[in-house]
């Protein structure tokens, strides 16, 4: 566009100069009213403060400049407690860094494999075929079997991969997704196995979660569980699992990950009807967090319920998060939702119900912490589908690699993973702001 097309438009850029520049730029705009005053057309003024202002602008700054700062990336994940996940699904490998970890806190390889295991595909018929063992390895910020407060590096090699069962998703859209929108957004994606919107992702959050969990279980007793309350129509009834005696025994019994033996069956029968023909189903993850440290999180926007949704949400395949009554809680009054408060044995004050899921006004109040996570069936199956290709040919699609028929059961160690770094990453918040100068004991 020209120089005069654009002054007639009174287009004023509008740069940072040095206090040096601040007098010639005075000077500049004096001239300008001079020669307006003396019967210099609108025109003819406007186009010379164009020019004038464009060669200010083009002064780089020699002091005080102003920094623009994007932060255009969500790899990373909490405030004091952070970790970043890397690594695509069929790359070299998968891993995480783990920054703000206090020091001394007892940690070995053993303690991520554990929960790692958990997560990895192969486990069983009703998971994905992949074989990896997911063997972690640390790098950096641990001696002597203890935590040096350094970031901390693990990495998880990517053993099995078969790049040529995505040959034909090089060109076409997998339906319900993310090879569109990372296409439409970056423009290049990697098509073996989605890369970062592939599960395999959440090792890096499975392995920072184990550590999460050593350091509430360490200083608070504070535990964190999660099972599978539902796959597809077979739900389990409220109230069947005892929140108070719940183990991680109950939950590690079966394949489902459901701690009732009379459900476990009727889950595992729904995934295998639905494998048998190439298809998929969804389901419903239930986590709990007992003995967690009155006073978490933070009015008004980082309420400890929106930063656990948050958290839970921005894991593969998610759709739904209800907590506390959830949207059953609609359907009460006021006065028969309302957790009425009493003084205990041990005269501490508590709830004698728990519909607010142990956290009011996003502060945690001391109950159980309790929330369910919706799972939708998994994107990629076997039958014959509808898409188009990235040049918008319309296509019948047929997508091959290896995948979970319902992906619930591998992910209740990662739904436990996130709600562990939420609640160590406001744990350390919390001493930080509160417990300098500790207030009432008995409240506290």
């Amino acid at each position: 566009m020209a120089t005069s097309s654009l002054a007639s438009k009174q287009l004023f850029l509008v740069g940072s100069s040095s206090s040096s520049s601040s007098y010639s730029s005075s000077r500049r705009r004096r001239s300008i009213n001079n020669e307006s005053r003396s019967g210099l057309s609108f025109f003819k003024s406007s186009e010379l403060l164009l020019q004038k202002t464009l060669k200010i602008s083009s002064i780089r700054p020699t002091s005080s400049p102003r920094k623009l700062e994007v932060h255009a990336s969500g790899n990373t994940f909490g405030t004091y407690f952070r970790v970043t996940t890397y690594g695509e699904s069929h790359g070299g490998g998968v891993g995480c860094v783990i920054d703000g970890c206090p020091p001394r806190v007892p940690l070995c390889e053993a303690d991520m494999q554990a929960d790692l295991d958990r997560r990895r595909p192969g486990q069983s018929r009703i998971t994905t075929p992949r074989k990896e063992t997911d063997t972690c390895k640390i790098y950096s910020g641990v001696v002597d079997g203890l935590t040096t407060g350094a970031p901390i590096h693990v990495s998880v090699p990517n053993t099995d991969q078969r790049g040529n069962d995505y040959s034909e998703m090089a060109l076409a859209y997998r339906p319900s997704h993310a090879d569109a929108t990372y296409d439409f957004k970056y423009g290049v994606r990697a098509v073996q196995g989605g890369g970062r919107s592939s599960a395999r992702e959440t090792i890096g959050r499975v392995a920072a979660g184990a550590v999460a969990k050593t350091i509430l279980r360490t200083y608070a007793g504070t535990e964190v569980l999660a099972y599978v309350s539902q796959v597809h129509k077979v739900v389990l009834p409220e109230g069947v699992v005892d929140h108070e005696t719940l183990t991680l025994n109950q939950i590690e019994s079966n394949i489902v990950r459901c701690p009732d033996p009379e459900y476990v069956e009727k889950m595992i029968a729904a995934i295998d009807t639905i494998r048998v023909r190439g298809d998929s189903v969804g389901g419903v993850v239930t986590c709990i967090a007992r003995n967690v440290p009155r006073g978490l999180g933070s009015p008004v926007f980082d309420k400890l319920e929106a930063e656990l949704s948050k958290a839970v949400m921005s894991l593969p395949a998610t759709k739904a998060f209800e907590f506390g009554s959830g949207f059953a809680g609609t359907f009460l009054t006021g006065s028969e939702h309302n957790d009425e408060f009493y003084t205990d044995e041990h005269g501490k004050i508590r709830t004698r119900t728990n519909r607010s899921g142990g956290i009011q006004g996003g502060i945690s109040n001391g109950e159980i912490i309790n929330m369910r996570v919706a799972f939708k069936p998994t994107a990629t199956i076997g039958k014959k589908q509808l898409t188009v290709t990235r040049d918008r040919k319309e296509i019948e699609l047929v997508t091959r690699g290896r995948h979970d028929p319902c992906v619930v059961p591998r992910a209740v160690p990662m739904v436990e993973a996130m709600v562990a770094l939420v609640l160590a990453d406001q744990l350390i918040g919390h001493h930080g702001q509160c417990q300098l100068f500790p207030g009432n004991p008995d409240l506290q």
